[in-house]
């Protein structure tokens, strides 16, 4: 495996940018769906250059806004009856600019809630510009810096084999870039569920998910759900898709996938809190094995290698989510230390 990663090293080295430009990316998603007053409680969200508030739907009839707030952002996970509040909102925008961050709303997610409508005929020709101004008009509404588009897998690729996913791309980047926004995409890197090359060239930034390579009814029995090799793996497919490097940002886990006897999600608090400070500086607790019971994650030395790897080629880092962090923010400081110095050590290089 080190040889191996050593000759992946050397050939993406001879296609990365020379240096990272100055500052760097820190993306960080805000999920309030699980409460975003909570949320905007997290220790360490002033680390984050980017703060991604998930997730955002249109209705059936291209609504966005809503009286009060946002039309489909539910606040409260599994309710449809309580949105993100225009003060929740203006909150959150208010405490990230204060730290010289960035808010996106970011569109899409895994599930569409309830309150939201079809994507696939939302983005069709005759209802495509009704949506592109709603958008838009929520970002000038709100201070917002930009949006996100977070649409995956099968829903994705038939919007886009209906000819209709770059389309929308380019018109909503092109009514933002008019207004100084930004466009990000976040992907997967597996066939079927990457964003596609034609609308690459319209994201300022696109955000690999490099995580849950293995779930409930996926991936090797006993696998990891996130490991350096596919952080490594991923970052090269990117890269050579011909994508620069200060255009990704490479997705880290907050959370683990639990197996067997073991319930299915785990933040990093969870761990801490059942398992005690030590499991930090493991990936595993339990261990893996087809038909066993474990709990697959990142600790921090892992976190760690990541942060450097990006760093040192040239990309940003992106974590799902801020509030799966333990409580003290521990991880997320030591994200963005190691962050740093691999940006570092590529300046000394060059």
């Amino acid at each position: 495996m080190r040889g191996f990663v050593l000759l992946v090293l050397a050939a993406v080295i001879a296609i990365s940018p020379a240096e990272a430009k100055d500052g760097g990316t820190v993306v960080g998603y805000v999920a309030a769906f699980k409460g975003l007053d909570r949320e905007m409680q997290q220790r360490g969200l002033d680390r984050y250059t980017q703060l991604d508030l998930a997730f955002v739907n249109p209705t059936p009839s291209a609504d966005v806004v809503a009286p009060g707030g946002l039309a489909c952002a539910p606040a409260v996970e599994g309710r449809s009856d309580v949105m993100v509040s225009d003060a929740q909102l203006r909150a959150l925008v208010a405490q990230a600019h204060r730290s010289g961050a960035k808010v996106i709303a970011s569109l899409g997610g895994a599930v569409v809630p309830p309150c939201g409508g079809d994507w696939a005929q939302l983005l069709q020709p005759k209802t495509r510009s009704k949506l592109v101004a709603n958008l838009v008009d929520m970002v000038d509404r709100y201070g917002l810096d930009g949006l996100d588009i977070d649409l995956e897998g099968e829903l994705m690729m038939r919007i886009d084999s209906a000819g209709d996913y770059t389309p929308f791309v380019h018109a909503l980047a092109t009514a933002l870039h008019a207004r100084s926004k930004v466009l990000t995409a976040a992907t997967g890197s597996y066939p079927g569920g990457m964003v596609p090359d034609a609308s690459l060239p319209d994201f300022d930034l696109i955000g690999i998910m490099s995580y849950d390579q293995v779930g409930p009814t996926w991936g090797p029995a006993g696998g990891e759900h996130s490991t350096y090799a596919q952080a490594l793996a991923d970052l090269t497919l990117w890269i050579r898709k011909g994508v620069p490097a200060n255009r990704l940002a490479l997705g880290v886990p907050y959370y683990g996938r639990g197996f067997g006897s073991y319930r299915q999600g785990w933040s990093l608090q969870d761990i801490v809190s059942e398992f005690g400070e030590a499991q930090l500086n493991a990936d595993v607790v339990g261990q893996r094995c087809g038909g066993c019971s474990y709990i697959t994650y990142n600790g921090l030395p892992t976190l760690e290698r990541k942060g450097e790897l990006a760093g040192a080629w040239g990309a940003g880092v992106m974590v799902w989510e801020v509030g799966q962090d333990v409580e003290d923010g521990r991880a997320i400081r030591h994200l963005v230390r190691a962050y740093e110095r691999g940006r570092s050590d590529a300046r000394r290089r060059h």
